[in-house]
C-alpha cells in the first residue's frame, strides 16, 4: 500500500492562492525583493523563502518560478553579506 503525505498548508487556500498570484506577478528582481521586504515585515508567520520552499514541496508553483524567486533572494543575501564584509 502506498501512502502520500498530505500537502502542508501554512495558510488557508485562498491566502495561499493570493500569495502565488503575487509571486507570479513579480517580473523582475527589484519587484521580488520589494515584495519580500513587504512580506517579511507584515506577515508574522514565516519568512518568504520558507513559504516558497513549501509551495515547491507541495507542487503549488513551478520549479522555474521557485528557482527564479529563490535565486533572486539568495543573490541579494550574498550581495548584502559581501558589502558588509568589505566595510
Amino acid at each position: 500500500m502506498t501512502t502520500t503525505n498530505k500537502p502542508l498548508e501554512i495558510c488557508g487556500k485562498s491566502t495561499n492562492d493570493a500569495l502565488i498570484d503575487q509571486l507570479r506577478a513579480c517580473k523582475d528582481p527589484d519587484e521580488i525583493l520589494k515584495f519580500e521586504k513587504w512580506f517579511n515585515s507584515n506577515i508574522e508567520s514565516d519568512k518568504l523563502y520558507k513559504r516558497i520552499c513549501v509551495l515547491l514541496k507541495n507542487r503549488s508553483i513551478s520549479r522555474a518560478l521557485g528557482s527564479k524567486l529563490l535565486l533572486t533572494l539568495i543573490e541579494d543575501r550574498e550581495k548584502t553579506i559581501s558589502n558588509l564584509s568589505t566595510q
